[in-house]
């Protein structure tokens, strides 16, 4: 018979690996494909020309602020990196997850060798939309995005230099990192990554993707 304090200790780990999958739906089961709730602002995008993948848009202050998810939006943050800018997106997208009620489970790469397998991982977990924070994700992203373009991504604090129509990044004069060896831009400025900033990223790339404005750049140097 198990001995009274590894039974609690069992349930106890149990009960962490539920509340650590946000809600604790199960992932594998159907739901209602994910929609705006609340409209986008006049100054978002000019109403009268849809952008084309790859380009790039400088979208109104606080335009974005009222769209956000209807409920059971499953989102996979996914990061690689323990830098300063890396951590304010990833507190960034935790905090509007959580403000939000998305049913949020994150990925952690864990070095260069793992960066492929985790983006496996979070394809494999069938999320309505992939989110990466950290540089060191751009190149792998280029690689495999192209061959799944069923999946929305979204890249905050960076961007891939030539995006599919599935990936979507919000970018600004202090990030705009696009990799393929094009290294850290002049204008690069860890500073530049403020909890506004940030916030202002995850809520606008989002409410992009939501209105399906997807596979463009979303660039934040008003905010």
């Amino acid at each position: 018979m198990r001995p009274p304090f590894l039974a609690v200790a069992a349930l106890a780990a149990a009960a962490t690996l539920v509340t650590g999958c946000g809600s604790g739906d199960d992932w594998s089961q159907p739901h209602p494909k994910p929609s705006a709730v609340g409209n986008l602002d006049a100054g978002f995008i000019d109403p009268s020309a849809t952008p084309v993948p790859e380009s790039t848009v400088t979208p109104r202050p606080g335009s974005w602020t009222r769209v956000r998810p209807s409920e059971g939006y499953r989102v996979v943050l996914l990061t690689a990196g323990d830098d300063g800018p890396t951590k304010a997106l990833v507190t960034a997208v935790k905090d509007w997850a959580e403000q939000e009620d998305v049913d949020l489970r994150t990925v952690v790469a864990n070095g260069p060798s793992d960066l492929v397998p985790s983006i496996t991982k979070a394809l494999a977990m069938g999320p309505d939309l992939v989110v990466s924070a950290g540089n060191d994700l751009i190149d792998p992203l280029a690689l495999v995005t192209a061959n799944h373009l069923s999946q929305q991504f979204l890249v905050v604090g960076a961007e891939l230099a030539e995006p599919t129509h599935n990936v979507t990044a919000v970018d600004w004069s202090g990030a705009s990192f696009r990799g393929e060896g094009l290294g850290m831009s002049s204008t690069y400025d860890p500073g530049s990554f403020t909890a506004e900033r940030c916030a202002a990223a995850i809520r606008a790339g989002v409410a992009a993707v939501l209105n399906d404005r997807t596979g463009i750049v979303i660039w934040l140097d008003r905010t």
